[in-house]
């Protein structure tokens, strides 16, 4: 019986532990972001950025800390971290009206003026469908879908005229399909994730290859700030696309991935 009173309160122990660290580093996240914030707003955008950088290194990932770190390069006119950290923040939120409008924003201040091919009409709806949400916002879409499924079959199993059983029936239906729908979509966004990966050029210029060696001939020029995919790697060196369809191998030192 002790032996079980003692077992029982080391783990209430651990885990009251466990939950204070927890807060005591969210405690400390949050003056790291009010600091951070404070300096920004006093336009110390130095020690703004330094704030913001010590809640990442924390492993603290936000809309709002990416947004925010991004904000302060542009002030600074850091043009590839500004664009690095926009694309971040649009990772977790990719319709956030803020963030799109301050990545056009800082990306007027690229050199590189590269137009992207023009998708065709399926896979441009496509896109746009796998797109419309992040995987966590996939991810609440389905659980609530299901939760409305389980509420309108149980609506269904206890209603006794036929005309409540058939709208419960429909309705429970509908939500299954939802969250069944929804589900392939998330599966689909995070394949597409996995298999593109793509980088911010970070170096002023950059004199891409035709092949992975410095021995060979120039394909083009880029400058820092211009997003790439990169298709494929070979020791210090990766082959990447434009979004016109350009390809060609740069160092791996000159890039850094999303």
């Amino acid at each position: 019986m002790n032996y079980f009173n003692m077992k029982q309160m080391k783990q209430w122990i651990f885990s009251i532990l466990f939950l204070l660290i927890s807060y005591s580093g969210t405690g400390q996240n949050t003056t790291h972001f009010d600091q951070a914030t404070i300096a920004y707003n006093n336009g110390d955008y130095e020690k703004a950025i330094d704030g913001y950088m010590a809640i990442l290194k924390s492993g603290e990932h936000s809309v709002s800390v990416y947004f925010n770190l991004a904000n302060a390069h542009y002030k600074l006119s850091n043009i590839a971290e500004s664009v690095y950290y926009y694309e971040k923040a649009l990772q977790l939120a990719p319709n956030d009206s803020d963030v799109l409008n301050n990545l056009a924003f800082a990306r007027q201040m690229t050199v590189d003026a590269i137009e992207p091919l023009p998708e065709t009409g399926i896979g441009k709806i496509k896109n746009q469908v796998i797109q419309l949400f992040s995987l966590d916002g996939w991810a609440y879409l389905i659980i609530l879908a299901m939760m409305l499924a389980i509420i309108s079959f149980l609506g269904y199993y206890f209603s006794i005229t036929v005309i409540w059983k058939r709208t419960f029936f429909s309705f429970s239906m509908s939500f299954l399909g939802i969250s069944m729908l929804s589900m392939l979509t998330a599966v689909m966004l995070q394949s597409q994730r996995n298999s593109t990966i793509e980088a911010i050029v970070f170096d002023k210029e950059i004199h891409v290859k035709v092949e992975p060696n410095d021995r060979s001939e120039e394909a083009f020029i880029l400058h820092e700030g211009t997003k790439v995919r990169i298709l494929d790697s070979l020791q210090d060196w990766k082959k990447i696309e434009l979004l016109d369809g350009k390809q060609g191998w740069t160092s791996a030192s000159f890039l850094r991935e999303l």
